[in-house]
Formats: structure tokens, sequence, C-alpha cells
């Protein structure tokens, strides 16, 4: 981290040289400008919004993935049928749906949560599948032979078993949905970190913005950390 600050503070400098400007852009005014930022709470309504539609995004693609990745996982005629289909959707950028769904859903939340749920589905579905084709068929046979149902087979066998990859799915998705977010918050809402973004540009107000690109790194840092903490404990419960 001390190497990174460093690297930013000799680049800040050199672009300094021709583009004055570039010194609002340096470790210490950005630094500066978040603690203001902070302290005042003026950047407090826009991580709230950021979050709650993280959450809204990520709890949507749980609802749809999971249950996709268990039928794809228990079944290859589906995985079959579906795959080509879902492979295609899953190289679409889901910035390139930005047009059509603000076309559909004007402008607002919706469209947001939209392109959100779009991006995160994809590596929660595909960690599903997979960590039901790594049970172990020995458990489900034991099922079987107890008469277990499909419900008790589902919650007591299917999805402990795949709970761990469905976490990792959950820790690419929070990844993936918190580097669409910023984009998808200039979409004309009026609070978020994307739209803060934007407001700071068109106030030539740099430090800020700068300040605003380091918090959005930080606080990604934060989730992340979150869900890998989240697996250990999994983990570690299961041994």
């Amino acid at each position: 981290m001390l190497v990174l600050l460093l690297l930013w503070q000799i680049g800040a400098w050199l672009l300094q040289q021709t583009m004055p400007i570039a010194s609002l852009l340096a470790p210490w005014p950005t630094f500066k400008s978040l603690g203001w930022l902070l302290g005042s709470g003026q950047l407090w309504a826009h991580v709230l919004a950021s979050l709650q539609r993280v959450l809204v995004g990520l709890v949507l693609a749980l609802v749809i993935g999971v249950p996709l990745g268990l039928l794809i996982g228990r079944s290859r005629a589906v995985e079959q049928a579906t795959g080509g289909a879902f492979q295609l959707l899953r190289m679409i950028s889901p910035l390139s749906w930005m047009p059509i769904v603000v076309m559909l859903f004007g402008v607002g939340d919706a469209p947001i949560y939209f392109l959100l749920t779009f991006a995160a589905v994809w590596p929660i579905m595909l960690n599903t599948s997979a960590g039901v084709r790594t049970i172990d068929p020995n458990w489900l046979q034991l099922g079987a032979s107890l008469s277990a149902t499909r419900v008790e087979m589902l919650a007591r066998v299917i999805i402990p078993a795949v709970l761990g990859h469905v976490l990792t799915g959950l820790r690419l998705a929070i990844g993936i949905v918190w580097i669409v977010l910023v984009p998808c918050e200039m979409l004309g809402v009026s609070k978020g970190l994307g739209y803060f973004i934007l407001d700071t540009r068109d106030r030539l107000a740099y430090s800020e913005l700068m300040a605003a690109v380091l918090f959005i790194g930080l606080l990604g840092w934060l989730l992340d950390s979150a869900a890998r903490r989240l697996h250990k404990r999994w983990a570690h419960g299961k041994a």
C-alpha cells in the first residue's frame, strides 16, 4: 500500500508539470477532501443509496441464480438445453443493456436493479451448478435409501453441500456488481456514488472526485473482505 501511495504521488507530480490541475488529484488533497466529505455527511447519503442497490441486486441474483444452478447441476438435459443460451447471455456486457433498459424501465432505480442482477446472476448460477456436480453420490444414494423426499434431499443434502460454492459465487458477484454499479448510477438518478462522481466533475471539484474514487475502492475492498470472512466462517464451521 505504501508503494501504491508513492506511485500515486509521483504520477500526480509528473502530470502536474504539464497539467497544473493535476495537483488536486494528489494524495494529500484527496485525503483532505475525503475527510471533509465524511465529516460533513455529504457522502453518506450516496453511500447508502449505492449499498441499497447492491443489496437488492445481489438478493435478486441469489433468488434467480441458486435455483437455476441447482436445476442445471442436477439435470444434464437442462444443462444441454440452456448451456448455449446462458453462455451467450453471460458474455454480453451488462453495460451494453443500458440504452435498452432505460427505454423499457425509464430512469431511476429499476434499470439499475436489472443491470446489477444481470451482472451478478452468472457467477452465482455457475458456481451453484458446479457445486451440485461435486456432491458425493453416496450421500444422494443414502438419502434415497432412507426414502427422503425431494424437499428433504434438497434441504438436508444438496443445499448444505453447495453452500460453499454459493458463497464463492456471491463473492465473485460482489466484485462484478461493485464495478458495474458506478456507470449504472449515471442513468439519471439523484443519489449514489456514480452520481456523486458526475456531480464533482460538473462542479470541477477534482479533489472530491478523486476522494470518491478512493472511497469506492475502499468500500469495495470492505465488501470483498466481508464476503471472504463469511466463506471462511462457513468453512471453519464445516470443519
